[in-house]
Protein backbone atom coordinates (compact mmCIF):
# COMPACT_ATOMS: atom_id res chain seq x y z
CA UNK A 1 0.00 0.00 0.00
CA UNK A 2 0.82 3.29 -0.46
CA UNK A 3 2.10 5.46 2.71
CA UNK A 4 2.78 9.06 2.85
CA UNK A 5 5.18 10.62 4.98
CA UNK A 6 4.61 14.30 6.01
CA UNK A 7 8.51 14.84 6.14
CA UNK A 8 8.90 13.37 2.69
CA UNK A 9 6.44 15.28 0.87
CA UNK A 10 7.62 18.45 2.85
CA UNK A 11 10.57 17.51 1.40
CA UNK A 12 9.99 16.89 -1.69
CA UNK A 13 8.20 20.16 -2.43
CA UNK A 14 10.79 22.10 -1.00
CA UNK A 15 13.07 20.53 -3.45
CA UNK A 16 9.97 21.23 -6.27
CA UNK A 17 9.85 24.84 -4.76
CA UNK A 18 13.98 25.61 -5.16
CA UNK A 19 13.83 23.92 -8.72
CA UNK A 20 11.04 25.84 -10.10
CA UNK A 21 12.91 28.77 -8.85
CA UNK A 22 16.18 27.58 -10.51
CA UNK A 23 15.23 26.78 -13.76
CA UNK A 24 13.06 30.22 -13.48
CA UNK A 25 16.03 32.22 -12.90
CA UNK A 26 18.46 30.06 -15.32
CA UNK A 27 16.37 28.59 -18.27
CA UNK A 28 12.82 30.37 -18.40
CA UNK A 29 14.38 34.05 -17.53
CA UNK A 30 16.83 33.64 -20.64
CA UNK A 31 14.49 31.93 -22.80
CA UNK A 32 11.72 34.38 -22.46
CA UNK A 33 14.75 37.14 -22.99
CA UNK A 34 15.68 35.48 -25.71
CA UNK A 35 11.90 35.06 -27.33
CA UNK A 36 11.31 38.96 -26.82
CA UNK A 37 14.26 39.74 -28.81
CA UNK A 38 13.36 37.65 -31.80
CA UNK A 39 9.87 39.13 -31.47
CA UNK A 40 11.47 42.43 -31.09
CA UNK A 41 13.81 41.33 -34.53
CA UNK A 42 10.59 40.11 -36.24
CA UNK A 43 8.53 42.94 -35.29
CA UNK A 44 11.44 45.54 -36.46
CA UNK A 45 11.66 43.27 -39.48
CA UNK A 46 7.93 43.40 -40.25
CA UNK A 47 8.02 46.88 -40.07
CA UNK A 48 10.99 47.48 -42.06
CA UNK A 49 9.20 45.41 -45.08
CA UNK A 50 6.38 47.44 -44.20
CA UNK A 51 8.35 50.67 -44.55
CA UNK A 52 10.30 49.31 -47.72
CA UNK A 53 6.83 48.15 -49.50
CA UNK A 54 5.39 51.80 -48.73
CA UNK A 55 8.69 53.19 -50.58
CA UNK A 56 8.18 50.78 -53.15
CA UNK A 57 4.49 52.00 -53.79
CA UNK A 58 5.42 55.40 -53.61
CA UNK A 59 8.00 55.12 -56.42
CA UNK A 60 5.69 53.09 -58.18
CA UNK A 61 3.04 55.85 -58.12
CA UNK A 62 5.95 58.82 -58.64
CA UNK A 63 7.43 56.53 -61.57
CA UNK A 64 4.01 56.06 -63.15
CA UNK A 65 3.15 59.67 -62.95
CA UNK A 66 6.90 60.38 -64.73
CA UNK A 67 5.94 58.23 -67.38
CA UNK A 68 2.39 59.88 -67.92
CA UNK A 69 4.49 62.99 -67.92
CA UNK A 70 7.05 61.78 -69.98
CA UNK A 71 4.06 60.27 -72.55
CA UNK A 72 2.32 63.56 -72.21
CA UNK A 73 5.18 65.67 -73.31
CA UNK A 74 6.30 63.16 -76.14
CA UNK A 75 2.64 63.93 -77.48
CA UNK A 76 2.89 67.46 -77.34
CA UNK A 77 6.47 67.50 -79.00
CA UNK A 78 4.66 65.05 -82.00
CA UNK A 79 1.73 67.26 -81.90
CA UNK A 80 4.32 70.64 -82.28
CA UNK A 81 6.42 68.29 -84.61
CA UNK A 82 3.56 67.99 -87.11
CA UNK A 83 1.90 71.21 -87.08
CA UNK A 84 5.52 72.72 -87.41
CA UNK A 85 6.13 70.58 -90.60
CA UNK A 86 2.60 71.38 -91.81
CA UNK A 87 3.53 75.21 -91.72
CA UNK A 88 6.82 73.79 -93.60
CA UNK A 89 4.57 72.12 -96.16
CA UNK A 90 2.45 75.16 -96.56
CA UNK A 91 5.51 77.25 -96.82
CA UNK A 92 6.79 75.73 -99.55
CA UNK A 93 3.35 75.40 -101.24
CA UNK A 94 3.25 79.00 -101.26
CA UNK A 95 6.62 79.64 -102.43
CA UNK A 96 6.13 77.73 -105.27
CA UNK A 97 2.24 79.16 -106.04
CA UNK A 98 4.64 82.97 -105.94
CA UNK A 99 7.53 81.36 -108.04
CA UNK A 100 4.67 80.07 -110.74
CA UNK A 101 2.63 83.50 -110.43
CA UNK A 102 5.95 85.11 -111.07
CA UNK A 103 6.62 82.85 -113.92
CA UNK A 104 3.31 82.80 -115.46
CA UNK A 105 3.66 87.34 -114.76
CA UNK A 106 7.36 87.12 -116.96
CA UNK A 107 5.65 85.35 -119.33
CA UNK A 108 3.19 87.15 -120.13
CA UNK A 109 5.62 90.31 -119.97
CA UNK A 110 7.51 88.31 -122.64
CA UNK A 111 4.44 87.32 -124.64
CA UNK A 112 3.15 90.90 -124.68
CA UNK A 113 6.60 92.20 -125.28
CA UNK A 114 6.24 90.04 -128.45
CA UNK A 115 3.24 91.08 -129.41
CA UNK A 116 4.23 94.68 -128.97
CA UNK A 117 7.43 94.15 -131.46
CA UNK A 118 5.16 91.77 -134.33
CA UNK A 119 2.81 94.27 -133.90
CA UNK A 120 5.52 97.19 -134.38
CA UNK A 121 7.43 94.94 -137.18
CA UNK A 122 3.26 94.45 -139.05
CA UNK A 123 3.21 98.59 -138.59
CA UNK A 124 6.01 98.57 -140.40
CA UNK A 125 5.29 96.24 -142.95
CA UNK A 126 1.76 97.95 -143.78
CA UNK A 127 3.45 101.16 -143.90
CA UNK A 128 5.87 99.58 -146.24
CA UNK A 129 3.16 98.09 -148.42
CA UNK A 130 1.03 101.57 -148.10
CA UNK A 131 3.92 103.21 -149.78
CA UNK A 132 4.11 100.32 -152.31
CA UNK A 133 0.72 100.82 -153.30
CA UNK A 134 0.94 104.46 -153.29
CA UNK A 135 3.80 104.64 -155.70
CA UNK A 136 2.72 101.83 -157.88
CA UNK A 137 -1.06 103.52 -158.19
CA UNK A 138 1.34 107.02 -158.93
CA UNK A 139 3.35 105.23 -161.67
CA UNK A 140 0.15 104.54 -163.46
CA UNK A 141 -2.96 106.15 -164.44
CA UNK A 142 -4.80 103.87 -162.75
CA UNK A 143 -8.90 103.00 -162.98
CA UNK A 144 -11.73 102.38 -160.93
CA UNK A 145 -11.36 98.99 -161.41
CA UNK A 146 -7.45 98.36 -161.26
CA UNK A 147 -7.97 100.63 -158.05
CA UNK A 148 -10.29 98.33 -156.08
CA UNK A 149 -8.22 95.29 -157.40
CA UNK A 150 -4.49 96.50 -155.74
CA UNK A 151 -6.81 97.71 -152.47
CA UNK A 152 -8.04 93.91 -152.72
CA UNK A 153 -4.19 91.94 -153.36
CA UNK A 154 -2.87 94.95 -150.69
CA UNK A 155 -5.40 93.87 -148.26
CA UNK A 156 -5.05 90.17 -149.18
CA UNK A 157 -1.13 90.90 -148.50
CA UNK A 158 -1.28 92.18 -145.29
CA UNK A 159 -3.82 89.18 -144.02
CA UNK A 160 -1.63 86.63 -144.53
CA UNK A 161 1.04 88.58 -142.92
CA UNK A 162 -1.34 88.28 -139.52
Amino acid sequence: MLEFHLGTILFQLVVFLVLMIIVTKIAIGPVTDMMKKRQDHIDQQLNEAEQSQKEARELLAKQQEELKKTREEAHLIIENEKKRAEAQAQEIINQAKARADRMIEEAKLEINNEKAKAIASLRDEVAELSMLLASKVLEREVKKADHEKELDAFIKQVGDRL
